[in-house]
């Protein structure tokens, strides 16, 4: 299972996902945004270190170089939104509480968990060098994947910035908008959907199987968790809004032509 490696991973992990004791959220946002940039960057280390990637070795920069685009692309992105956008922090404050401190033993419990989610997710790219995997196609194949989720994530967050400019008042319902509710959430699953597949013909033990399903299948419950606690909040300041309602009713939430419109109870 490599515990060392995954130890050095999530020390990693777990020190630049520390913001988060400044403010609890920023452990799942932008301290999760820097963790995943240093994980893909650790694993390439690690990797050279102990001579696995040999002729390999633009594979594993190429899939170093997604994890930091990843992470430095949504932590930037969250920064920029908190700092410029006077809104976006007021809503944030209510979300999380008006800024309360948690307790710091629920804080460092929060901490621990997470820089082992962290670490579990990018582990897939541990694995296909520790195992000494040859194959290319089929990382290549996630790869690709990966990066359509990116594109799609970016393109959303941009979407959304430029229509929230043009009507504050109102959510984005235009361009990606149009086919599901949360695109940016879509782009997420995506992404780590391409990571897992990436990693799928390299998995050596029934240990690293389920610490790379388990990791995917907490990052798409944290990403219809969100979906869901966005819907909640929008219900809240349009729930009376008939242009809001005739949108939400007839756009799924998350998944293109998926009869699913909503996740909490109407």
């Amino acid at each position: 299972m490599l515990w060392n490696e995954l130890l050095i991973i999530a020390i990693v992990c777990a020190v630049l996902c520390a913001v988060g004791f400044y403010k609890y959220v920023y452990f799942l946002s932008i301290g999760y945004g820097f963790a995943i940039a240093g994980g893909g960057i650790t694993v390439l280390v690690l990797s050279i270190m102990n001579n696995r990637v040999g002729d390999l070795l633009w594979l594993c920069i190429v899939q170093m170089v997604l994890f930091v685009v990843y992470g430095a692309r949504l932590s930037g992105f969250l920064l920029v939104r908190e700092i410029k956008n006077a809104a976006y922090r007021k809503t944030l404050k209510e979300a999380t509480g008006n800024d309360k401190k948690l307790p710091i033993f629920v804080s460092i419990s929060i901490w621990l968990c997470v820089a082992v989610l962290y670490t579990a997710q990018v582990s897939p790219m541990l694995y296909r060098y520790a195992n000494g995997s040859k194959d290319i196609i089929v990382p290549i194949v996630g790869i690709c994947i990966s990066v359509c989720g990116l594109i799609l994530e970016s393109a959303a967050d941009k979407q959304k910035s430029a229509q929230k400019k043009v009507n504050p008042n109102m959510v984005a319902t235009k361009g990606l908008y149009k086919i599901v509710r949360c695109p940016n959430y879509l782009g997420e699953i995506i992404f780590w959907t391409g990571v897992f597949v990436a990693g799928v013909t390299t998995y050596a033990s029934l240990g690293q199987w389920l610490m790379a399903i388990i990791a995917y299948i907490c990052i798409v419950f944290i990403m219809f968790n969100g979906a869901q606690r966005l819907e909640k909040r929008q219900m809240g300041r349009y729930g009376n809004d008939k242009e809001y309602n005739d949108y939400a009713n007839k756009t799924p939430i998350i998944i293109p032509l998926l009869p699913i419109y909503h996740l909490n109870k109407q």
